[in-house]
């Protein structure tokens, strides 16, 4: 589903242009724990909001398994950026929160998987996570060719 808002560049007042940009939402996505999109794209830009391991219900996936949940994660990022139009290749950065970096390992393991060559900028740190059964969290942003 694509939804189309405005964000203001200026202050209402001033007479500044308004930017549009359509929410993403694909089928299937959680529901969300708190007031946000799971994407929203500007331009040619995809923003994909920090993802958890939830399935389509809400339910966590892959307790207690890092490299599980880092996989769902990554799906779920996939189907945002498909329903904006792109794929994983059009990531440019990544922001990856894990809840102990013991499992830095195991994270890449399968991250390499996602982005086996030419992987895009990033960083990663520890973070508490929204709760605890959270082992990782990504958000990414991509440009989309020709958008």
């Amino acid at each position: 589903m694509r939804l189309r808002y405005m964000v203001a560049l200026g202050s209402v007042n001033d007479g500044e242009e308004a930017m549009p940009f359509d929410v993403i939402v694909p089928q299937g996505s959680p529901p969300p724990l708190a007031p946000y999109s799971p994407g929203a794209k500007a331009g040619n830009a995809v923003y994909v909001s920090g993802t958890l391991a939830l399935d389509s219900n809400g339910k966590l996936v892959g307790a207690g398994d890092v490299k599980e949940q880092t996989r769902h994660v990554l799906e779920t990022i996939k189907s945002v950026l498909a329903a904006a139009g792109g794929s994983l290749k059009d990531v440019a950065f990544n922001h990856i929160f894990l809840a102990d970096m013991k499992d830095y390992a195991a994270m890449n393991e399968v991250y390499r998987e996602y982005f086996p060559k030419d992987p895009p900028a990033r960083y990663c740190i520890r973070a508490d996570l929204v709760k605890p059964e959270f082992l990782v969290e990504i958000a990414s942003i991509a440009h989309l060719p020709n958008a």
